[in-house]
């Protein structure tokens, strides 16, 4: 489609375009006057944004380029409640940091909290939760205060966070759990970085490169798969995330977004596994509001189940959000890995000539991953729990368990059925030095420093082949291996 037959949208005051793109087709988006963001990240005007890989969004006032499979301009949009939302916690923010600094409590107001928003969003499938948190982050970002919130994501079935590696900023990898510290508006661009573009080997003038997350590996996209394991997660990523506000008081009153699993919001009763992952994530974010995202039944139950702890308020689902089938979501696992490994450059639609992806140059987000073969020694290898596990309520009564869901164990590259060949491994972090503290579980403790994939095994020689967004030596590292593989 070439640029004269570019459509021009005009829009009322709190009216939004939305558009979903099909695989293959890319779009491009000017801001001809006035104002406008996507997810709550502003546009500058005259420069294109591209969007691909299937991307959903949506954005108030532009000038349009491309092809949208769907396309149309609403006026029905939750963004008042958001903005609403966002003053709220931007009222707190300013009360928890005049705590901080001294500052005398109002007169007259005894009652006078003073707690920084640390908010736990709920949501059934489909109900835009990962947007909410990005609207919410990004509004505290732009709001000149010098605000640096945390965003958690405790979801593995989708890769949200950019993975530190050194002095470094990478693409994060289904399955993961992770938080950081954000401190520039999130772009959106594509679903395969749906919390902006970074590259793995690119140099820090991107600002997205910026995050350096602590990342946890999960390693399945269910979240009911492994509730045990789970949990333990959760709570680790709790603990770093207090670490970090210990050792910056001020940074702390910004608050926390945590994201959660769609698995959250739905199951019978009040007492089963995923109230209790609720309570976990309560407990280790220290939570005192929870958003429920359009769903009555579960803002009910969160109001029975917790509303004497913290504060439950219901927040409207946005019409436009899309319902995603498992083939979109195996095609978008897809994308994740494939950025991970050689970034992501969307191309423009024929007519455009210059543009930019999420406000980075293309140039900077195009990787050259290392393929290296190393031997079955280099690298130990373990699987959480057995491969296929029932849960517990199919054991026959009084049967136990030959592995836990907790139990660490060793991968034999070399056997028959070890699941390696294109598996996805999470390598960690080194074990701690002193011998004293080591414990059987010790790497259900370890944070992530990178991501491969095995691409060839052969067996005869003891030797495997990798491949991973950077060169480096993998000798005497450890790695898990989970459920999550992929094919280039």
């Amino acid at each position: 489609m070439s640029e004269k037959n570019a459509k021009t949208w005009v829009l009322d005051p709190e009216t939004e375009y939305r558009f979903e793109l099909d695989p293959g087709v890319s779009l491009a988006i000017t801001l001809v006057r006035g104002r406008a963001e996507v997810f709550g990240a502003e546009l500058v005007q005259g420069k294109p944004y591209l969007f691909g890989s299937e991307c959903k969004a949506a954005i108030f006032t532009w000038h349009v380029t491309g092809q949208p499979s769907t396309e149309y301009v609403s006026e029905e949009t939750p963004m008042a409640a958001y903005g609403n939302l966002h003053i709220a916690f931007e009222q707190m923010r300013v009360r928890a940091l005049a705590k901080l600094r001294g500052s005398p409590v109002p007169e007259g107001r005894s009652d006078f909290a003073a707690e920084p928003p640390r908010v736990l969003v709920l949501g059934p499938e489909n109900s835009g939760k990962t947007t909410v948190c990005k609207i919410l982050v990004n509004y505290a970002v732009r709001a000149g205060q010098g605000w640096s919130p945390l965003l958690a994501n405790v979801d593995p079935n989708e890769a949200r966070l950019d993975l530190s590696k050194t002095d470094r900023g990478g693409w994060g990898a289904p399955g993961a759990l992770s938080a950081a510290a954000v401190h520039g508006p999130i772009p959106t661009c594509s679903p395969a970085n749906p919390l902006g573009s970074a590259a793995t080997s690119a140099p820090m003038t991107l600002a997205s490169n910026a995050i350096l997350p602590v990342v946890y590996w999960y390693g399945h996209a269910d979240a009911k798969r492994n509730h045990l394991l789970m949990d333990r997660l959760i709570r680790n990523l709790g603990v770093n995330v207090q670490e970090k506000f210990d050792h910056n008081a001020e940074g702390q009153t910004a608050g926390i977004i945590v994201d959660t699993p769609s698995s959250f919001a739905s199951g019978p009763g009040v007492n089963d596994h995923r109230q209790k992952l609720i309570r976990a994530c309560i407990d280790a974010f220290k939570i005192n509001t929870i958003l429920v995202v359009g769903h009555e039944k579960l803002n009910v139950e969160m109001q029975r189940s917790f509303g004497s702890l913290v504060t439950v308020v219901k927040i409207p689902k946005s019409g436009g959000v899309v319902d995603l089938d498992s083939s979109y979501r195996e095609r978008l696992h897809k994308y994740q890995l494939h950025a991970y490994m050689y970034g992501e450059v969307i191309h423009p639609p024929p007519g455009i000539k210059s543009a930019t992806q999420g406000g980075e140059t293309l140039t900077d987000l195009i990787l050259s991953p290392s393929s290296t073969v190393i031997n079955f020694s280099d690298l130990t290898i373990y699987r959480i729990g057995a491969e296929t596990m029932a849960p517990s309520s199919a054991l026959p009564v009084g049967a136990a368990r030959v592995v836990s869901e907790m139990q660490p164990v060793l991968v034999d590259p070399s056997q028959p059925g070890s699941g390696l060949l294109n598996a996805v491994l999470a390598v960690l972090a080194p074990f701690n030095p002193d011998e004293n503290e080591r414990y059987d579980e010790e790497i259900l403790d370890l944070t992530v420093v990178g991501f491969i994939v095995v691409t060839n095994l052969d067996v005869a020689h003891k030797k495997m082949t990798v491949l991973s967004p950077t060169q480096g030596s993998l000798a005497g590292k450890t790695a898990i291996v989970g459920s999550y593989e992929w094919q280039d």
